[in-house]
This record gives structure tokens, sequence and C-alpha cells, in this order.
């Protein structure tokens, strides 16, 4: 379903007058296609409206503020997952094939690939809410620690994904 929304959205001769709606809203639409890129199911729809939007705004800033956007639903589910869920993150950990990875990766690399993957998770168009998990569960992260990488991550897509909209 998302990516047929974001099909309609980005075949503007079907749907103008929401090309039309999107380019009037500039920079808070880009923050708004920001947000929603964190979610699973709205990824696909931001990414439409990113590539829209990316020829009618300047690139640094519409990819810095739907950074921002990006940034603060990342706080949230990092914030949801660490305070209202860690008792099953902790009952996660018992699983099977968590018991088997922790018997086969040696502790002194796990953390690291586990923030590794979820920077991945993140970075990528995949759901952001797996990536935010896994980092909510490393005790070690701060949510200043996180929301750097997490900006970073998110932006960098961003501007991966506005740069193949100013171009098409």
């Amino acid at each position: 379903m998302s990516f047929a929304v974001a099909l309609i959205l980005f075949a503007e001769r079907l749907v103008a007058p929401i090309h039309d709606t999107l380019v009037v809203l500039g920079y808070s639409g880009i923050f708004l296609s920001g947000f929603l890129y964190s979610y699973a199911f709205t990824a696909a729809p931001a990414a439409a409206i990113l590539l829209i939007l990316a020829k009618e705004q300047n690139l640094l800033i519409a990819g810095l503020i739907a950074g921002v956007g990006a940034l603060l639903s990342d706080l949230f589910i990092f914030h949801f997952m660490r305070h209202f869920f860690s008792d099953e993150v902790q009952k996660l950990s018992n699983e099977k094939i968590v018991q088997f990875a922790q018997k086969r990766v040696p502790s002194s690399i796990r953390k690291y690939l586990f923030a590794s993957l979820a920077a991945f998770l993140i970075a990528s168009p995949l759901p952001t809410e797996i990536g935010a998990t896994l980092m909510a569960s490393i005790k070690s992260i701060s949510t200043r620690k996180f929301a750097i990488i997490a900006y970073f991550l998110h932006t960098g897509a961003i501007f991966v994904i506005l740069l193949i909209g100013s171009t098409i």
C-alpha cells in the first residue's frame, strides 16, 4: 500500500493537485516528509515527496531540514522502545536465534556489530523502527549519541534521495 501511494505521488501527471500542494508547502513539506521517512508505512511516500520537492528547493537546506524531521521521529521511536518496551526487548534476548548469535559472535565485537546493523537499518529505506529499537537496546548509547548518529545517517540518505530527485 505504501509503495502504491508513493507511485501515485510520483506520477505527477496523474495527481497534479497533490504535486502543486507539495510544492506550495515548501520547506514545511520537506520537514514533514523527513518526519514520515522514519516509519515503515510512510517511508515510500515520504521518499516520493522528497523526490518531487528536490527540484523546487535548495538541496542543502532541504536535506538538513528533512534530517531534523527524521531525527524527531527517530527520537520518538528510541524513547518509546527504551522506556515502554524495555521488558519486551529483554525477552527478545532470550529467543533461540539471539542465543545462537550470542554464542557464535565474540562479545568484544557483538556491540559494534549490533550498532552497525542498527545504523544500516536507520540509513537505508528499510524500517527505521527496527534500527532504533536495536540502538535503544544497547545500554551504553545515550540519547545524545543516538541523536547524533541518527541525524547524520538519515540526513545522508535523504541527501541521496534529493540528489536523485534533482536529476530526474
